[in-house]
C-alpha cells in the first residue's frame, strides 16, 4: 500500500471516529446534557469562525454569525434527523447565518448560495492547472494575506462560499455539495469560476498567476485568527 493510500485511509478513519464522537455528544445533548453541547462548541467554534469570517470579512459579524448558528442548533437539536453528519448540518447553518450578515452589510439585494444555477449547468471542463509562483511573488506574508482576503471579497457570494469550503476548509466536492444543498456539478462549476476569477484579479498584483495551492496555504495560515 502506497503512502497516499495510507494517508487517505488514516484520514477516513479519523473522520469516521469524529462522526461517531459527534453523534455520542448529540445523543447526550438530546437527553439534556448541557456539558455535551459545550464540547461540540469547543470542537467546531474555530472552524466555523474561519468559515464565517472568510465569507463576511468582518470579525464581529463573523462571531455573531457563529453564535447565532450554535444557538439555532441548540434550539433545533431535537429536530436533527441524523440523515447527515452533524458537522455538515452545523456548517450549513453557519453558512446561511453568514450570508444573512453579508446581505445586511450590502443591503442592496438578497445574497443566496443558489445564484447562477443556470450558468452552473452551462459550464464546460472544470480543470485549471496549478502554476508555481516565482520568487518575486513571495511578498511579506501579512501583505499577501491582505491582498488575498480583499480579492476573495470581490467574488460574488455564491462563488466565494464554494471556494471557502473547498480550497480553504478542504471539504470534498461531495461534502461541499451537501453543506450547500447543491449538486456536485454545480459545486465544480462554481469552484472553477471562483479559481479563474481569483487568478485573473490577483494577476494585477503578481507577475504570474498564484497557484490554487499557494492561495489555499495562505488562507489556511490565517485560519481562525484574522480580524
Amino acid at each position: 500500500m502506497g503512502t497516499a493510500s495510507v494517508i487517505r485511509n488514516s484520514t477516513s478513519v479519523a473522520a469516521a471516529r469524529t462522526t461517531l464522537d459527534d453523534m455520542v455528544l448529540v445523543h447526550a445533548c438530546k437527553s439534556g446534557d448541557a456539558a455535551a453541547f459545550e464540547q461540540l462548541v469547543k470542537r467546531y467554534d474555530r472552524r466555523l469562525l474561519s468559515i464565517a469570517q472568510h465569507i463576511i470579512d468582518n470579525w464581529e459579524d463573523a462571531q455573531d454569525a457563529v453564535q447565532e448558528a450554535f444557538l439555532e442548533v441548540f434550539r433545533r437539536l431535537t429536530q436533527f434527523q441524523e440523515n447527515s453528519q452533524f458537522s455538515t448540518w452545523l456548517m450549513r447553518i453557519t453558512v446561511k447565518k453568514s450570508l444573512t450578515k453579508l446581505r445586511k452589510q450590502r443591503s442592496t439585494r438578497e445574497v443566496s448560495i443558489d445564484e447562477d444555477s443556470q450558468s452552473d449547468r452551462d459550464m464546460g471542463p472544470f480543470e485549471l492547472a496549478d502554476r508555481a509562483p516565482g520568487p518575486q511573488e513571495l511578498h511579506r506574508e501579512a501583505e499577501l494575506r491582505n491582498i488575498l482576503r480583499n480579492t476573495l471579497q470581490e467574488l460574488q457570494p455564491s462563488l466565494r462560499v464554494v471556494f471557502v469550503l473547498r480550497d480553504i476548509e478542504g471539504l470534498s466536492t461531495e461534502e461541499a455539495a451537501e453543506v450547500l444543498e447543491l449538486t456536485p456539478v454545480a459545486v465544480k462549476a462554481r469552484l472553477w469560476r471562483a479559481r479563474l476569477q481569483l487568478r485573473t484579479r490577483l494577476s494585477k498584483y503578481f507577475s504570474t498567476s498564484v497557484s490554487r495551492r499557494h492561495v489555499g496555504e495562505y488562507f489556511a495560515m490565517d485560519h481562525g485568527t484574522t480580524r
